[in-house]
């Protein structure tokens, strides 16, 4: 199908699997979800700023919530606000834009842009009941919901670079960066993921978000644990080996046992298992698997037993056979997509 405004950068489902959002540079676009899976006539919900060019979008589980980041135009403006404002003034610098949406419907509501002061890279939204016995950090006293979001560049002094922040969403949407956000990460973070290990009804595991760098010339994996109580991410010391070079997606299983790495610069994919206690990762056997040329993307079977990879320079997509008791990756297929594959979804 074809889609307004620039280059397709994402796609995501909502949570029924019968609406297909796709970004763009300069807009977002819904189409339906027909029953043999292809997409039906598109609408255009929402259009970028004049200016400004979109670059990643994630939801919540939910599908409550969709969250659009901005870089703002290039250059960006020389004052922006250090921690978000919604004033017009600031149009320009890189935003936050939050929409409500409904499942199985293609529209958007809201999306006022969430000025900031840092150039995103990416981000990852995560929403759990407020632990028994915990002072919840945001508005809500059953559930909580943050929104993290990787940064290479501080447009303000003292350029406090190379950072994630960690937002907190309020039951309509709105963000508040937290006291002590951001939180340092390694050199040139080009990826998030937030991950809850905690069972349904229990409290046995955590909240973890791992940050996917290119400090140099391989990249790295940084982990930080949530303190829920005071809205901190505290680092935890023990990173897994290098992955590849330039981590730009992540994602888990659907046990959140396995966290796999797409690097678009060494094509390859990295599988981890997370210890679900510590976040802690260790890399699987066999540690990595080799896709078509500059992979962009990952998304994997609702059932968690095939994963693939959108290969953009290659021109194809990559396919594997997924152990859902090991994680191992096994059996690659290649298959021929049209030219420049971005994003992935699949239900």
């Amino acid at each position: 199908a074809s889609v307004c405004c620039g280059l397709p950068l994402s796609i995501l489902l909502d949570p029924t699997g019968a609406v297909a959002f796709v970004l763009s540079q300069g807009a977002i676009s819904s189409y339906p979800v027909n029953s043999d899976g292809s997409l039906g006539t598109p609408t255009t919900p929402w259009t970028v700023p004049a200016g400004d060019t979109a670059m990643a979008m994630t939801r919540d589980a939910a599908g409550q919530f969709l969250f659009v980041l901005d870089t703002g135009s290039s250059p960006p403006p020389a004052n922006c606000p250090p921690r978000g404002s919604g004033d017009p003034s600031f149009a320009g610098c890189p935003s936050i834009s939050v929409f409500t949406m409904q499942p199985g419907s293609g529209t958007l509501a809201g999306g006022s842009p969430f000025y900031v002061s840092k150039v995103p890279t990416g981000l990852s939204a995560i929403t759990f009941p407020t632990p028994s016995g915990t002072t919840p950090s945001c508005a809500s006293t059953t559930s909580e919901e943050f929104l993290y979001v990787t940064s290479t560049q501080d447009l303000l002094p003292p350029h406090n670079d190379n950072t994630v922040s960690m937002y907190c969403v309020d039951s309509s949407g709105n963000l508040s960066e937290t006291a002590n956000s951001p939180f340092a990460t390694q050199v040139d973070p080009l990826s998030v993921l937030a991950v809850n290990t905690n069972p349904a009804g229990q409290n046995t595991g955590g909240i973890f978000v791992y940050v996917g760098s290119q400090p140099t010339a391989s990249g790295a994996l940084s982990i930080f644990q949530m303190d829920v109580n005071n809205a901190l991410l505290l680092p935890v010391g023990t990173e897994p080996p290098s992955t590849g070079q330039k981590p730009v997606q992540m994602l888990v299983d659907p046990t959140n046992n396995f966290l796999y790495v797409v690097c678009e610069d060494s094509n390859q994919v990295y599988g981890y298992r997370i210890n679900t206690t510590a976040g802690t990762l260790t890399a699987l056997s066999p540690a990595n698997e080799p896709t078509g040329s500059q992979p962009v993307a990952l998304a994997m079977h609702s059932s968690g037993e095939f994963l693939y990879t959108s290969n953009s320079n290659a021109s194809n997509i990559s396919g594997f056979a997924v152990s859902t008791t090991s994680g191992s990756m096994s059996s690659p297929i290649t298959v021929t997509s049209p030219a420049g594959p971005s994003g992935m979804a699949a239900r």
